[in-house]
């Protein structure tokens, strides 16, 4: 295994319904449940920091590669969606979708073939390829 170039480290107690801090106290959050699962929603989820991860990830990867390719992408703006989808044996699983916005560029098919680039370096598109559903849209067309 090659040898790591950053780790984060983090610490959660109490589960869903508990408090998760990053070991250098940068993140520092309480977790509850959304209302949509019973709770009072007055904290943060899985989901959402899940959701937050991604779009960040992947807007910098978008960065990147426009850079490679000459096209102006550091200004993308990237809307997450994460959901926690019920299974039949009571289990859950998530659905991920991202709707990127490119406002520099304007060619609809160059917009696409960087998302869809995109989605194929990212770390986290990677972690979750064959895993979980992901919608991917770019300048408002479905990919």
């Amino acid at each position: 295994m090659s040898e790591a170039l950053y780790t984060a480290e983090a610490r959660v107690t109490g589960g869903r319904q508990g408090h998760g801090r990053t070991t250098d106290g940068r993140l520092d959050v309480d977790l509850r449940l959304p209302k949509e699962l019973g709770g009072d929603g007055a904290g943060t989820n899985p989901e959402q920091l899940f959701a937050v991860g991604y779009a960040a990830c992947f807007g910098a990867v978008l960065g990147m590669l426009g850079k490679r390719e000459k096209l102006q992408a550091d200004d993308a703006v990237i809307d997450a969606t994460v959901t926690l989808i019920p299974n039949e044996n009571g289990t859950f699983r998530l659905g991920a979708a991202l709707d990127v916005t490119l406002p520099s560029i304007d060619d609809a098919q160059r917009a696409a073939d960087l998302v869809r680039t995109a989605h194929q370096v990212c770390p986290y598109s990677s972690a979750t390829r064959g895993n979980i559903d992901v919608v991917l849209t770019a300048n408002g067309a479905r990919l």
